[in-house]
């Protein structure tokens, strides 16, 4: 089967986006709420094991402030924790705080270039995936991915295979046939259980998770061609070739 379609995670993947970006997104929300919650660039590796922002501060908080889940409101105020931390996210992002990894803009340009369809699979919110393309791609970059799934589309989220199900089903396209890229196990994990060949792009946060399955573990995307993908992906299908896919 051909290589119709690439799939990108966001989060450690499109841009370092977790030290620099959500921690202190999510320290300025605590701060504003006057909780005495700080995540350190190492503490947040903690919470970082777990997928959703909101599930996020769940765990957190049933690891080291159990009576905040006491409170009759706990799932009222993590959600609007959660949407300030988002908002402040998002700020960040446009102001042009966060870059693309190496590599990046030059991939999605190739593809673009050859025809070859663009996704996103994430569990950060929608905006977050805009606010990122946009400053680092471009206005009109939320326009060049086919599908964005993100946030809360689908309800179990990364490690189950979910997301990368409901996009590979809305880009009509059976999952052998796009590669995904992740930085992580648990996103590895989610789009092989989901059926696509996946290749590793290790972040900060990832240095040391299994990447057993994955098709290659790759510092970052820096000097990889989109024919370099594509012959990854033949040795999954043997005798494959990419072919340009429709133009959109």
């Amino acid at each position: 089967m051909a290589l119709q379609a690439l799939v990108f995670d966001v989060d450690g993947t499109l841009a370092d986006t977790e030290r620099d970006g959500h921690r202190p997104a999510f320290n300025a929300a605590f701060a504003h709420a006057g909780l005495p919650w700080h995540w350190g660039v190492d503490v947040y590796g903690g919470p970082l094991s777990v997928t959703g922002g909101k599930e996020r501060i769940r765990h957190f908080c049933e690891r080291h402030d159990p009576g905040f889940l006491d409170r009759p409101d706990a799932d009222e105020a993590i959600a609007a924790l959660h949407a300030d931390k988002t908002r402040r996210y998002v700020a960040f992002a446009a102001s042009g705080r966060i870059r693309l990894r190496p590599g990046v803009a030059r991939l999605v340009s190739e593809a673009r270039a050859t025809g070859t369809r663009l996704a996103i699979a994430s569990t950060t919110r929608p905006e977050n995936v805009t606010a990122l393309l946009e400053a680092g791609l471009g206005h009109d970059a939320p326009g060049w991915f086919e599908v964005i799934g993100a946030g809360d589309v689908v309800p179990r989220k990364k490690p189950a295979p979910d997301i990368y199900t409901w996009v590979t089903e809305r880009l009509g396209l059976p999952p052998e046939e796009c590669l995904a890229v992740e930085d992580s196990s648990v996103g590895l994990h989610a789009a092989v259980t989901a059926g696509l060949p996946t290749v590793v792009t290790r972040s900060p946060y990832t240095v040391g998770h299994d990447t057993t399955g994955a098709l290659a573990v790759l510092p970052d995307l820096s000097g990889v061609t989109l024919a370099d993908l594509a012959t990854l992906h033949d040795t999954v299908h043997p005798g494959s070739r990419m072919r340009p896919g429709p133009t959109h």
